[in-house]
Order: C-alpha cells, then structure tokens, then sequence
C-alpha cells in the first residue's frame, strides 16, 4: 500500500473511534517487507474499524484480540505560569495524583509564539505547577 495513505487512515480511523493507532515494520512469509496496522478501540467500535480498514485498505484480512485495559482517572484543570493559564492533566490512582503533563497543543502555542524549544516549555510549566501540587 502508498505508504502516504497511512496519514489518512490513522485521521479516519481516529475519526471513528479508535483509542490508538500505530504502525509497526514486520517482515511476511518468504521474508517480505510489510507495514503492520494496529488499531486499539473499544469492542463497541471493533466492527464499524474492520469494515473501514478493509473498505480502505490492501488488506485481504484482518486478526484482533481482546485485551483488558487499566486506565488512571483524569482531570483537567487551569494553572497560572509564567506563560498564562495552562491546561494541566492531572492523573489519580486511588484517589491520588500519581502524575501530571501540561496539554500539548497549549505548549506546542507557547514554543512556537516565544521561539524556544518545546522541551523547555514542558519542564518550566511542570516546575510551576510541582509548586501548587503535592504528589
């Protein structure tokens, strides 16, 4: 398959409903080259992804296994920093945050507007808000 078809599906396949999508180098029978698709979505999306995958795709086939899956609660919540009010992802376990990550596109905004790596937006917004939580 176009390797360049790969964009779309992961966008379509997003669009559908999927929790994740990845692509994975394999090598077939008689040592072929190939691109596995992997797809992770709740059993309530499984059809609606195999009927696209194989609508859209070169596949002749498809295999899927059923997984159990363990996920922290979320919140989201504002904190002031040095760049403004930032969205912040905060994870519990047990009713505890365990761990924490600024918003992505928001930094991705930041870095791009004060011209500095992305990297260092992450660790000073993670800096400030080690200050208003205690894990």
């Amino acid at each position: 398959m176009n390797s360049e078809i790969y964009s779309y599906l992961y966008e379509e396949i997003f669009n559908i409903g999927a929790l994740d999508v990845y692509t994975q180098s394999i090598y077939m029978k008689k040592n072929r080259p190939a691109v596995k698709l992997c797809v992770l979505c709740e059993k309530d999306n499984l059809n609606k992804i195999i009927e696209y995958i194989l609508k859209e795709t070169t596949t002749f086939g498809i295999r899927f296994n059923e997984f159990k899956r363990v996920v922290l609660d979320r919140k989201f919540v504002k904190i002031k920093t040095t760049y403004g009010n930032i969205s912040i992802k905060l994870a519990y376990y047990k009713g505890k945050i365990v761990k924490y990550t600024p918003e992505y596109e928001e930094c991705k905004i930041i870095a791009q507007k004060y011209n500095i790596p992305l990297k260092d937006v992450y660790d000073n917004i993670k800096y400030e808000v080690k200050k208003y939580l205690t894990i």
